[in-house]
């Protein structure tokens, strides 16, 4: 080995050591007190690129500190230097008493939110458009989890482009048919909407979605939206508190900040959507954006109790 290259072996290998000691030395902060067993109903969570409405005025979430080993997203230094982040501190194990217990039958709860004392966010991913083979190197790599909530039309063209991701780990949930807006169409267009795109992931996918998001959370509160849910299979309706642009999140908490147990909202999109950015420097971002705040990604269905069988 030259010279040069030991000089360049030296540098990478001291600044994997470094993050590694960043990752390790990161611990989260905040009040302590115990987690509520109880979820959060949303308060009408607004389309990612629209106007956020207003949201209830919430004081910071108490948080505990994240366990220092074992955590989902704790991947190694080098696999988090390849994509140029710093390593999020590790999730904590699932709790054993899950903030969230889902009925097998009857109305099914709207939840923007997860009642936890853990210092952690839960990441999901919504439609399915652009398909990037290297969104998957770094989910693999980086052992970050993401809750998928695909919608059928889009995601038609390449069922199996979500298949090494669910691998991973991460869940596939129902984003209608053909991202119709819920509240302008009828009683069984909404049925059909869901029900329909359930089928086809469950097909595909081989376990029926436990949840639904509606696009643009439209719609979300309504008794007719609630009754199509019921029908069709999905236990619960899942909405948002952040949702990830280009560079930045958009918040609807006056104060611009993550509270614990807040769920993320982001898109499978391109350079088209994304102004030339490509689907991993958004994500990237949205990493950056979420580590500089101290939390960690959790698994939103290691948070939730399905019904039983």
């Amino acid at each position: 080995m030259n010279r040069h290259a030991r000089s360049r072996t030296t540098v990478y290998v001291a600044g994997a050591l470094a993050l590694l000691a960043a990752a390790t030395g990161c611990t989260s902060g905040g009040d302590s007190g115990a987690a509520s067993a109880a979820l959060v109903p949303a308060s009408g969570s607004p389309a990612s690129g629209s106007p956020a409405t207003a949201a209830p005025s919430r004081s910071a979430g108490p948080s505990a500190s994240a366990s220092p080993t074992g955590g989902p997203a704790a991947g190694d230094a080098a696999a988090w230097a390849k994509w140029h982040l710093t390593p999020l501190p590790p999730a904590p194990p699932a709790p054993a008493d899950k903030p969230v217990k889902l009925a097998r039958t009857g109305p099914v709860p709207v939840f923007s939110e997860v009642k936890t004392s853990d210092k952690v966010v839960f990441v999901t991913i919504d439609d399915g458009a652009e398909k990037d083979p290297k969104f998957v190197e770094m989910l693999t790599d980086l052992k970050v989890p993401v809750s998928m909530f695909l919608t059928r039309d889009i995601v038609k063209d390449n069922y199996g482009y979500f298949k090494p991701l669910q691998a991973l780990g991460n869940h596939i949930h129902n984003h209608t048919v053909d991202h119709a807006q819920m509240s302008k169409v009828p009683p069984e267009k909404q049925k059909s909407e869901i029900c329909d795109a359930q089928a086809a992931l469950t097909q595909q996918y081989g376990t029926p979605p436990l949840l639904f998001r509606p696009p643009y959370g439209d719609g979300a509160n309504t008794p007719a939206l609630n009754t199509a849910v019921q029908q069709c299979g999905p236990r619960a309706v899942v909405l948002w508190r952040e949702s990830m642009q280009i560079h930045d999140m958009q918040y609807q908490a006056a104060d611009k900040k993550l509270r614990a147990g807040d769920i993320v909202l982001a898109h499978f999109r391109g350079p088209k959507d994304l102004k030339g950015e490509t689907m991993t420097q958004m994500f990237g971002e949205l990493l950056a954006r979420i580590q500089e705040q101290g939390f960690a990604v959790a698994r939103l269905e290691d948070y939730i109790e399905a019904p039983a069988a």
